[in-house]
């Protein structure tokens, strides 16, 4: 679809084990702070599609692939990009690379269905479909609506 965009994060203390290595969980905590950019940067938060049009993300599957170990202080580089669109799902990619040396640390995907408050799944508003998959809507990196 479109290509990848780009979240840093620096490893914190409390992410790490006695080792200084990061816990396995925060990947998909970074996954999250990942997709939360790429949506920034379409034009959107998570915010506005669930007050404005009553459509939660719901994460329904979650894959994580470990490649090699990232370390307390390591700056990491998350990439994520819309790898799937239906009518009423969304697939994000990720890949999390240190910054230090490029060496990749992890990938993985999260399948999302969209349901309202109420729990039933519904489709994707059209508004943010089109910006979710539209090239030339995107924020350059630098300027993404913190």
């Amino acid at each position: 679809m479109n290509g990848w965009h780009e979240t840093e994060v620096r490893v914190r203390y409390a992410e790490t084990d006695q080792m200084g290595i990061a816990h396995h969980a925060n990947y998909l905590i970074w996954f999250e702070a990942g997709r939360s950019d790429l949506c920034r940067a379409r034009g959107f938060s998570y915010k506005d599609m669930e007050e404005q049009e009553n459509a939660l993300m719901v994460v329904a599957e979650s894959y994580v692939r470990y490649k090699s170990p990232a370390f307390y202080e390591d700056i990491l580089t998350i990439k994520t990009a819309i790898s799937e669109i239906r009518s009423r799902s969304i697939r994000f990619s990720y890949e999390i690379n240190r910054g230090s040396d490029g060496a990749l640390i992890a990938e993985g995907e999260t399948l999302h269905l969209v349901t309202d408050k109420q729990q039933k799944v519904r489709t994707i508003p059209e508004s943010y479909k089109r910006l979710l998959t539209e090239d030339d809507l995107a924020f350059p990196a630098e300027q993404v609506p913190r």
